[in-house]
C-alpha cells in the first residue's frame, strides 16, 4: 500500500508488525522515530529563516529550532556573525564587560543566542536555522519527509518498536534499512548544497 498520510503509516506499521494489539502504542513508535530523525538529519529542507530586529544582548530561538545554520545582520551590507563557544563568550564579557557596538560574535546559551558586543542600537537581522520536521498527527497528516521518503518513517518507526517487542528477529534488518535510508537522504542533501563535492569546512553562502 502507498504511505502518504499519518493514517496510512499507522496502518502499514500494524501490518508490518503483524499485530492487532498495538494501536495505542504505534503513535509512540512514530513520535520516537521523529525524535531520532530530528537528532541526526540536517537536510536543506529543514532550513528556515526568521527576520527580526536585534536590539538586545540575547535573542530567543524559535520553538522549532534545532541548530543555527547562519546568523547575519542585514543592514545596508550583510554581516555574518561568527559562532564562538560559551566559554569564549564569557571571556569576552569579562574582558570587555560594558562594550557595545555592532555585534560580531554569537554563542548558543540555553534556548537563547547571546551576541557580542551588545547591540549599540537596532540592527536588522536574519537567523537561518534547522527546524524540527513537523510532527505527524491526526491534524498534521503529512509533511515533506513522509511525502519524499516514506520508507524512512516506516523503518524508523519499526526500529523504535524494538524495546516494546523485545526479541523480534526482524529488528536488525529494519535498523539497517533505516540507517541506510538516513545516510542516503543526508548525502543527497549535502550533494545539493555543495554541488556534489561533499562537505566543506567553510560555507561562504547558502
Amino acid at each position: 500500500m502507498a504511505i502518504t498520510t499519518y493514517s496510512e503509516l499507522k496502518t502499514a506499521l500494524g501490518n508490518w508488525l503483524n499485530r492487532d494489539d498495538l494501536t495505542a502504542v504505534i503513535p509512540d513508535f512514530i513520535s520516537l522515530a521523529e525524535t531520532d530523525i530530528n537528532r541526526k538529519l540536517r537536510h536543506y529542507k529543514m532550513i528556515e529563516r526568521v527576520d527580526a530586529t536585534l536590539d538586545s544582548r540575547y535573542v530567543q530561538v524559535p520553538a522549532d529550532w534545532l541548530e543555527t545554520f547562519r546568523f547575519n545582520l542585514t543592514d545596508a551590507a550583510t554581516v555574518r556573525l561568527d559562532l564562538i563557544g560559551a566559554e569564549d563568550m564569557l571571556q569576552k564579557r569579562e574582558l570587555n564587560r560594558d562594550t557595545t557596538g555592532v555585534p560580531q560574535f554569537y554563542a548558543q546559551i540555553g534556548d537563547s543566542i547571546e551576541v557580542f558586543p551588545s547591540p549599540a542600537g537596532e540592527y536588522p537581522m536574519q537567523l537561518a536555522y534547522y527546524a524540527e520536521i513537523p510532527k505527524l498527527s491526526d491534524t498534521t497528516t503529512f509533511n515533506w519527509l513522509l511525502q519524499s521518503d516514506p520508507d524512512l518513517y516506516l523503518y524508523g518507526s519499526l526500529m523504535q518498536s524494538a524495546p516494546y517487542l523485545l526479541d523480534d528477529a526482524r529488528m536488525q534488518t529494519w535498523a539497517s534499512l533505516y540507517q541506510n535510508g538516513l545516510a542516503s537522504l543526508q548525502k543527497a542533501s549535502d550533494d545539493t548544497r555543495f554541488g556534489g563535492s561533499g562537505r566543506r569546512i567553510i560555507i561562504s553562502s547558502y
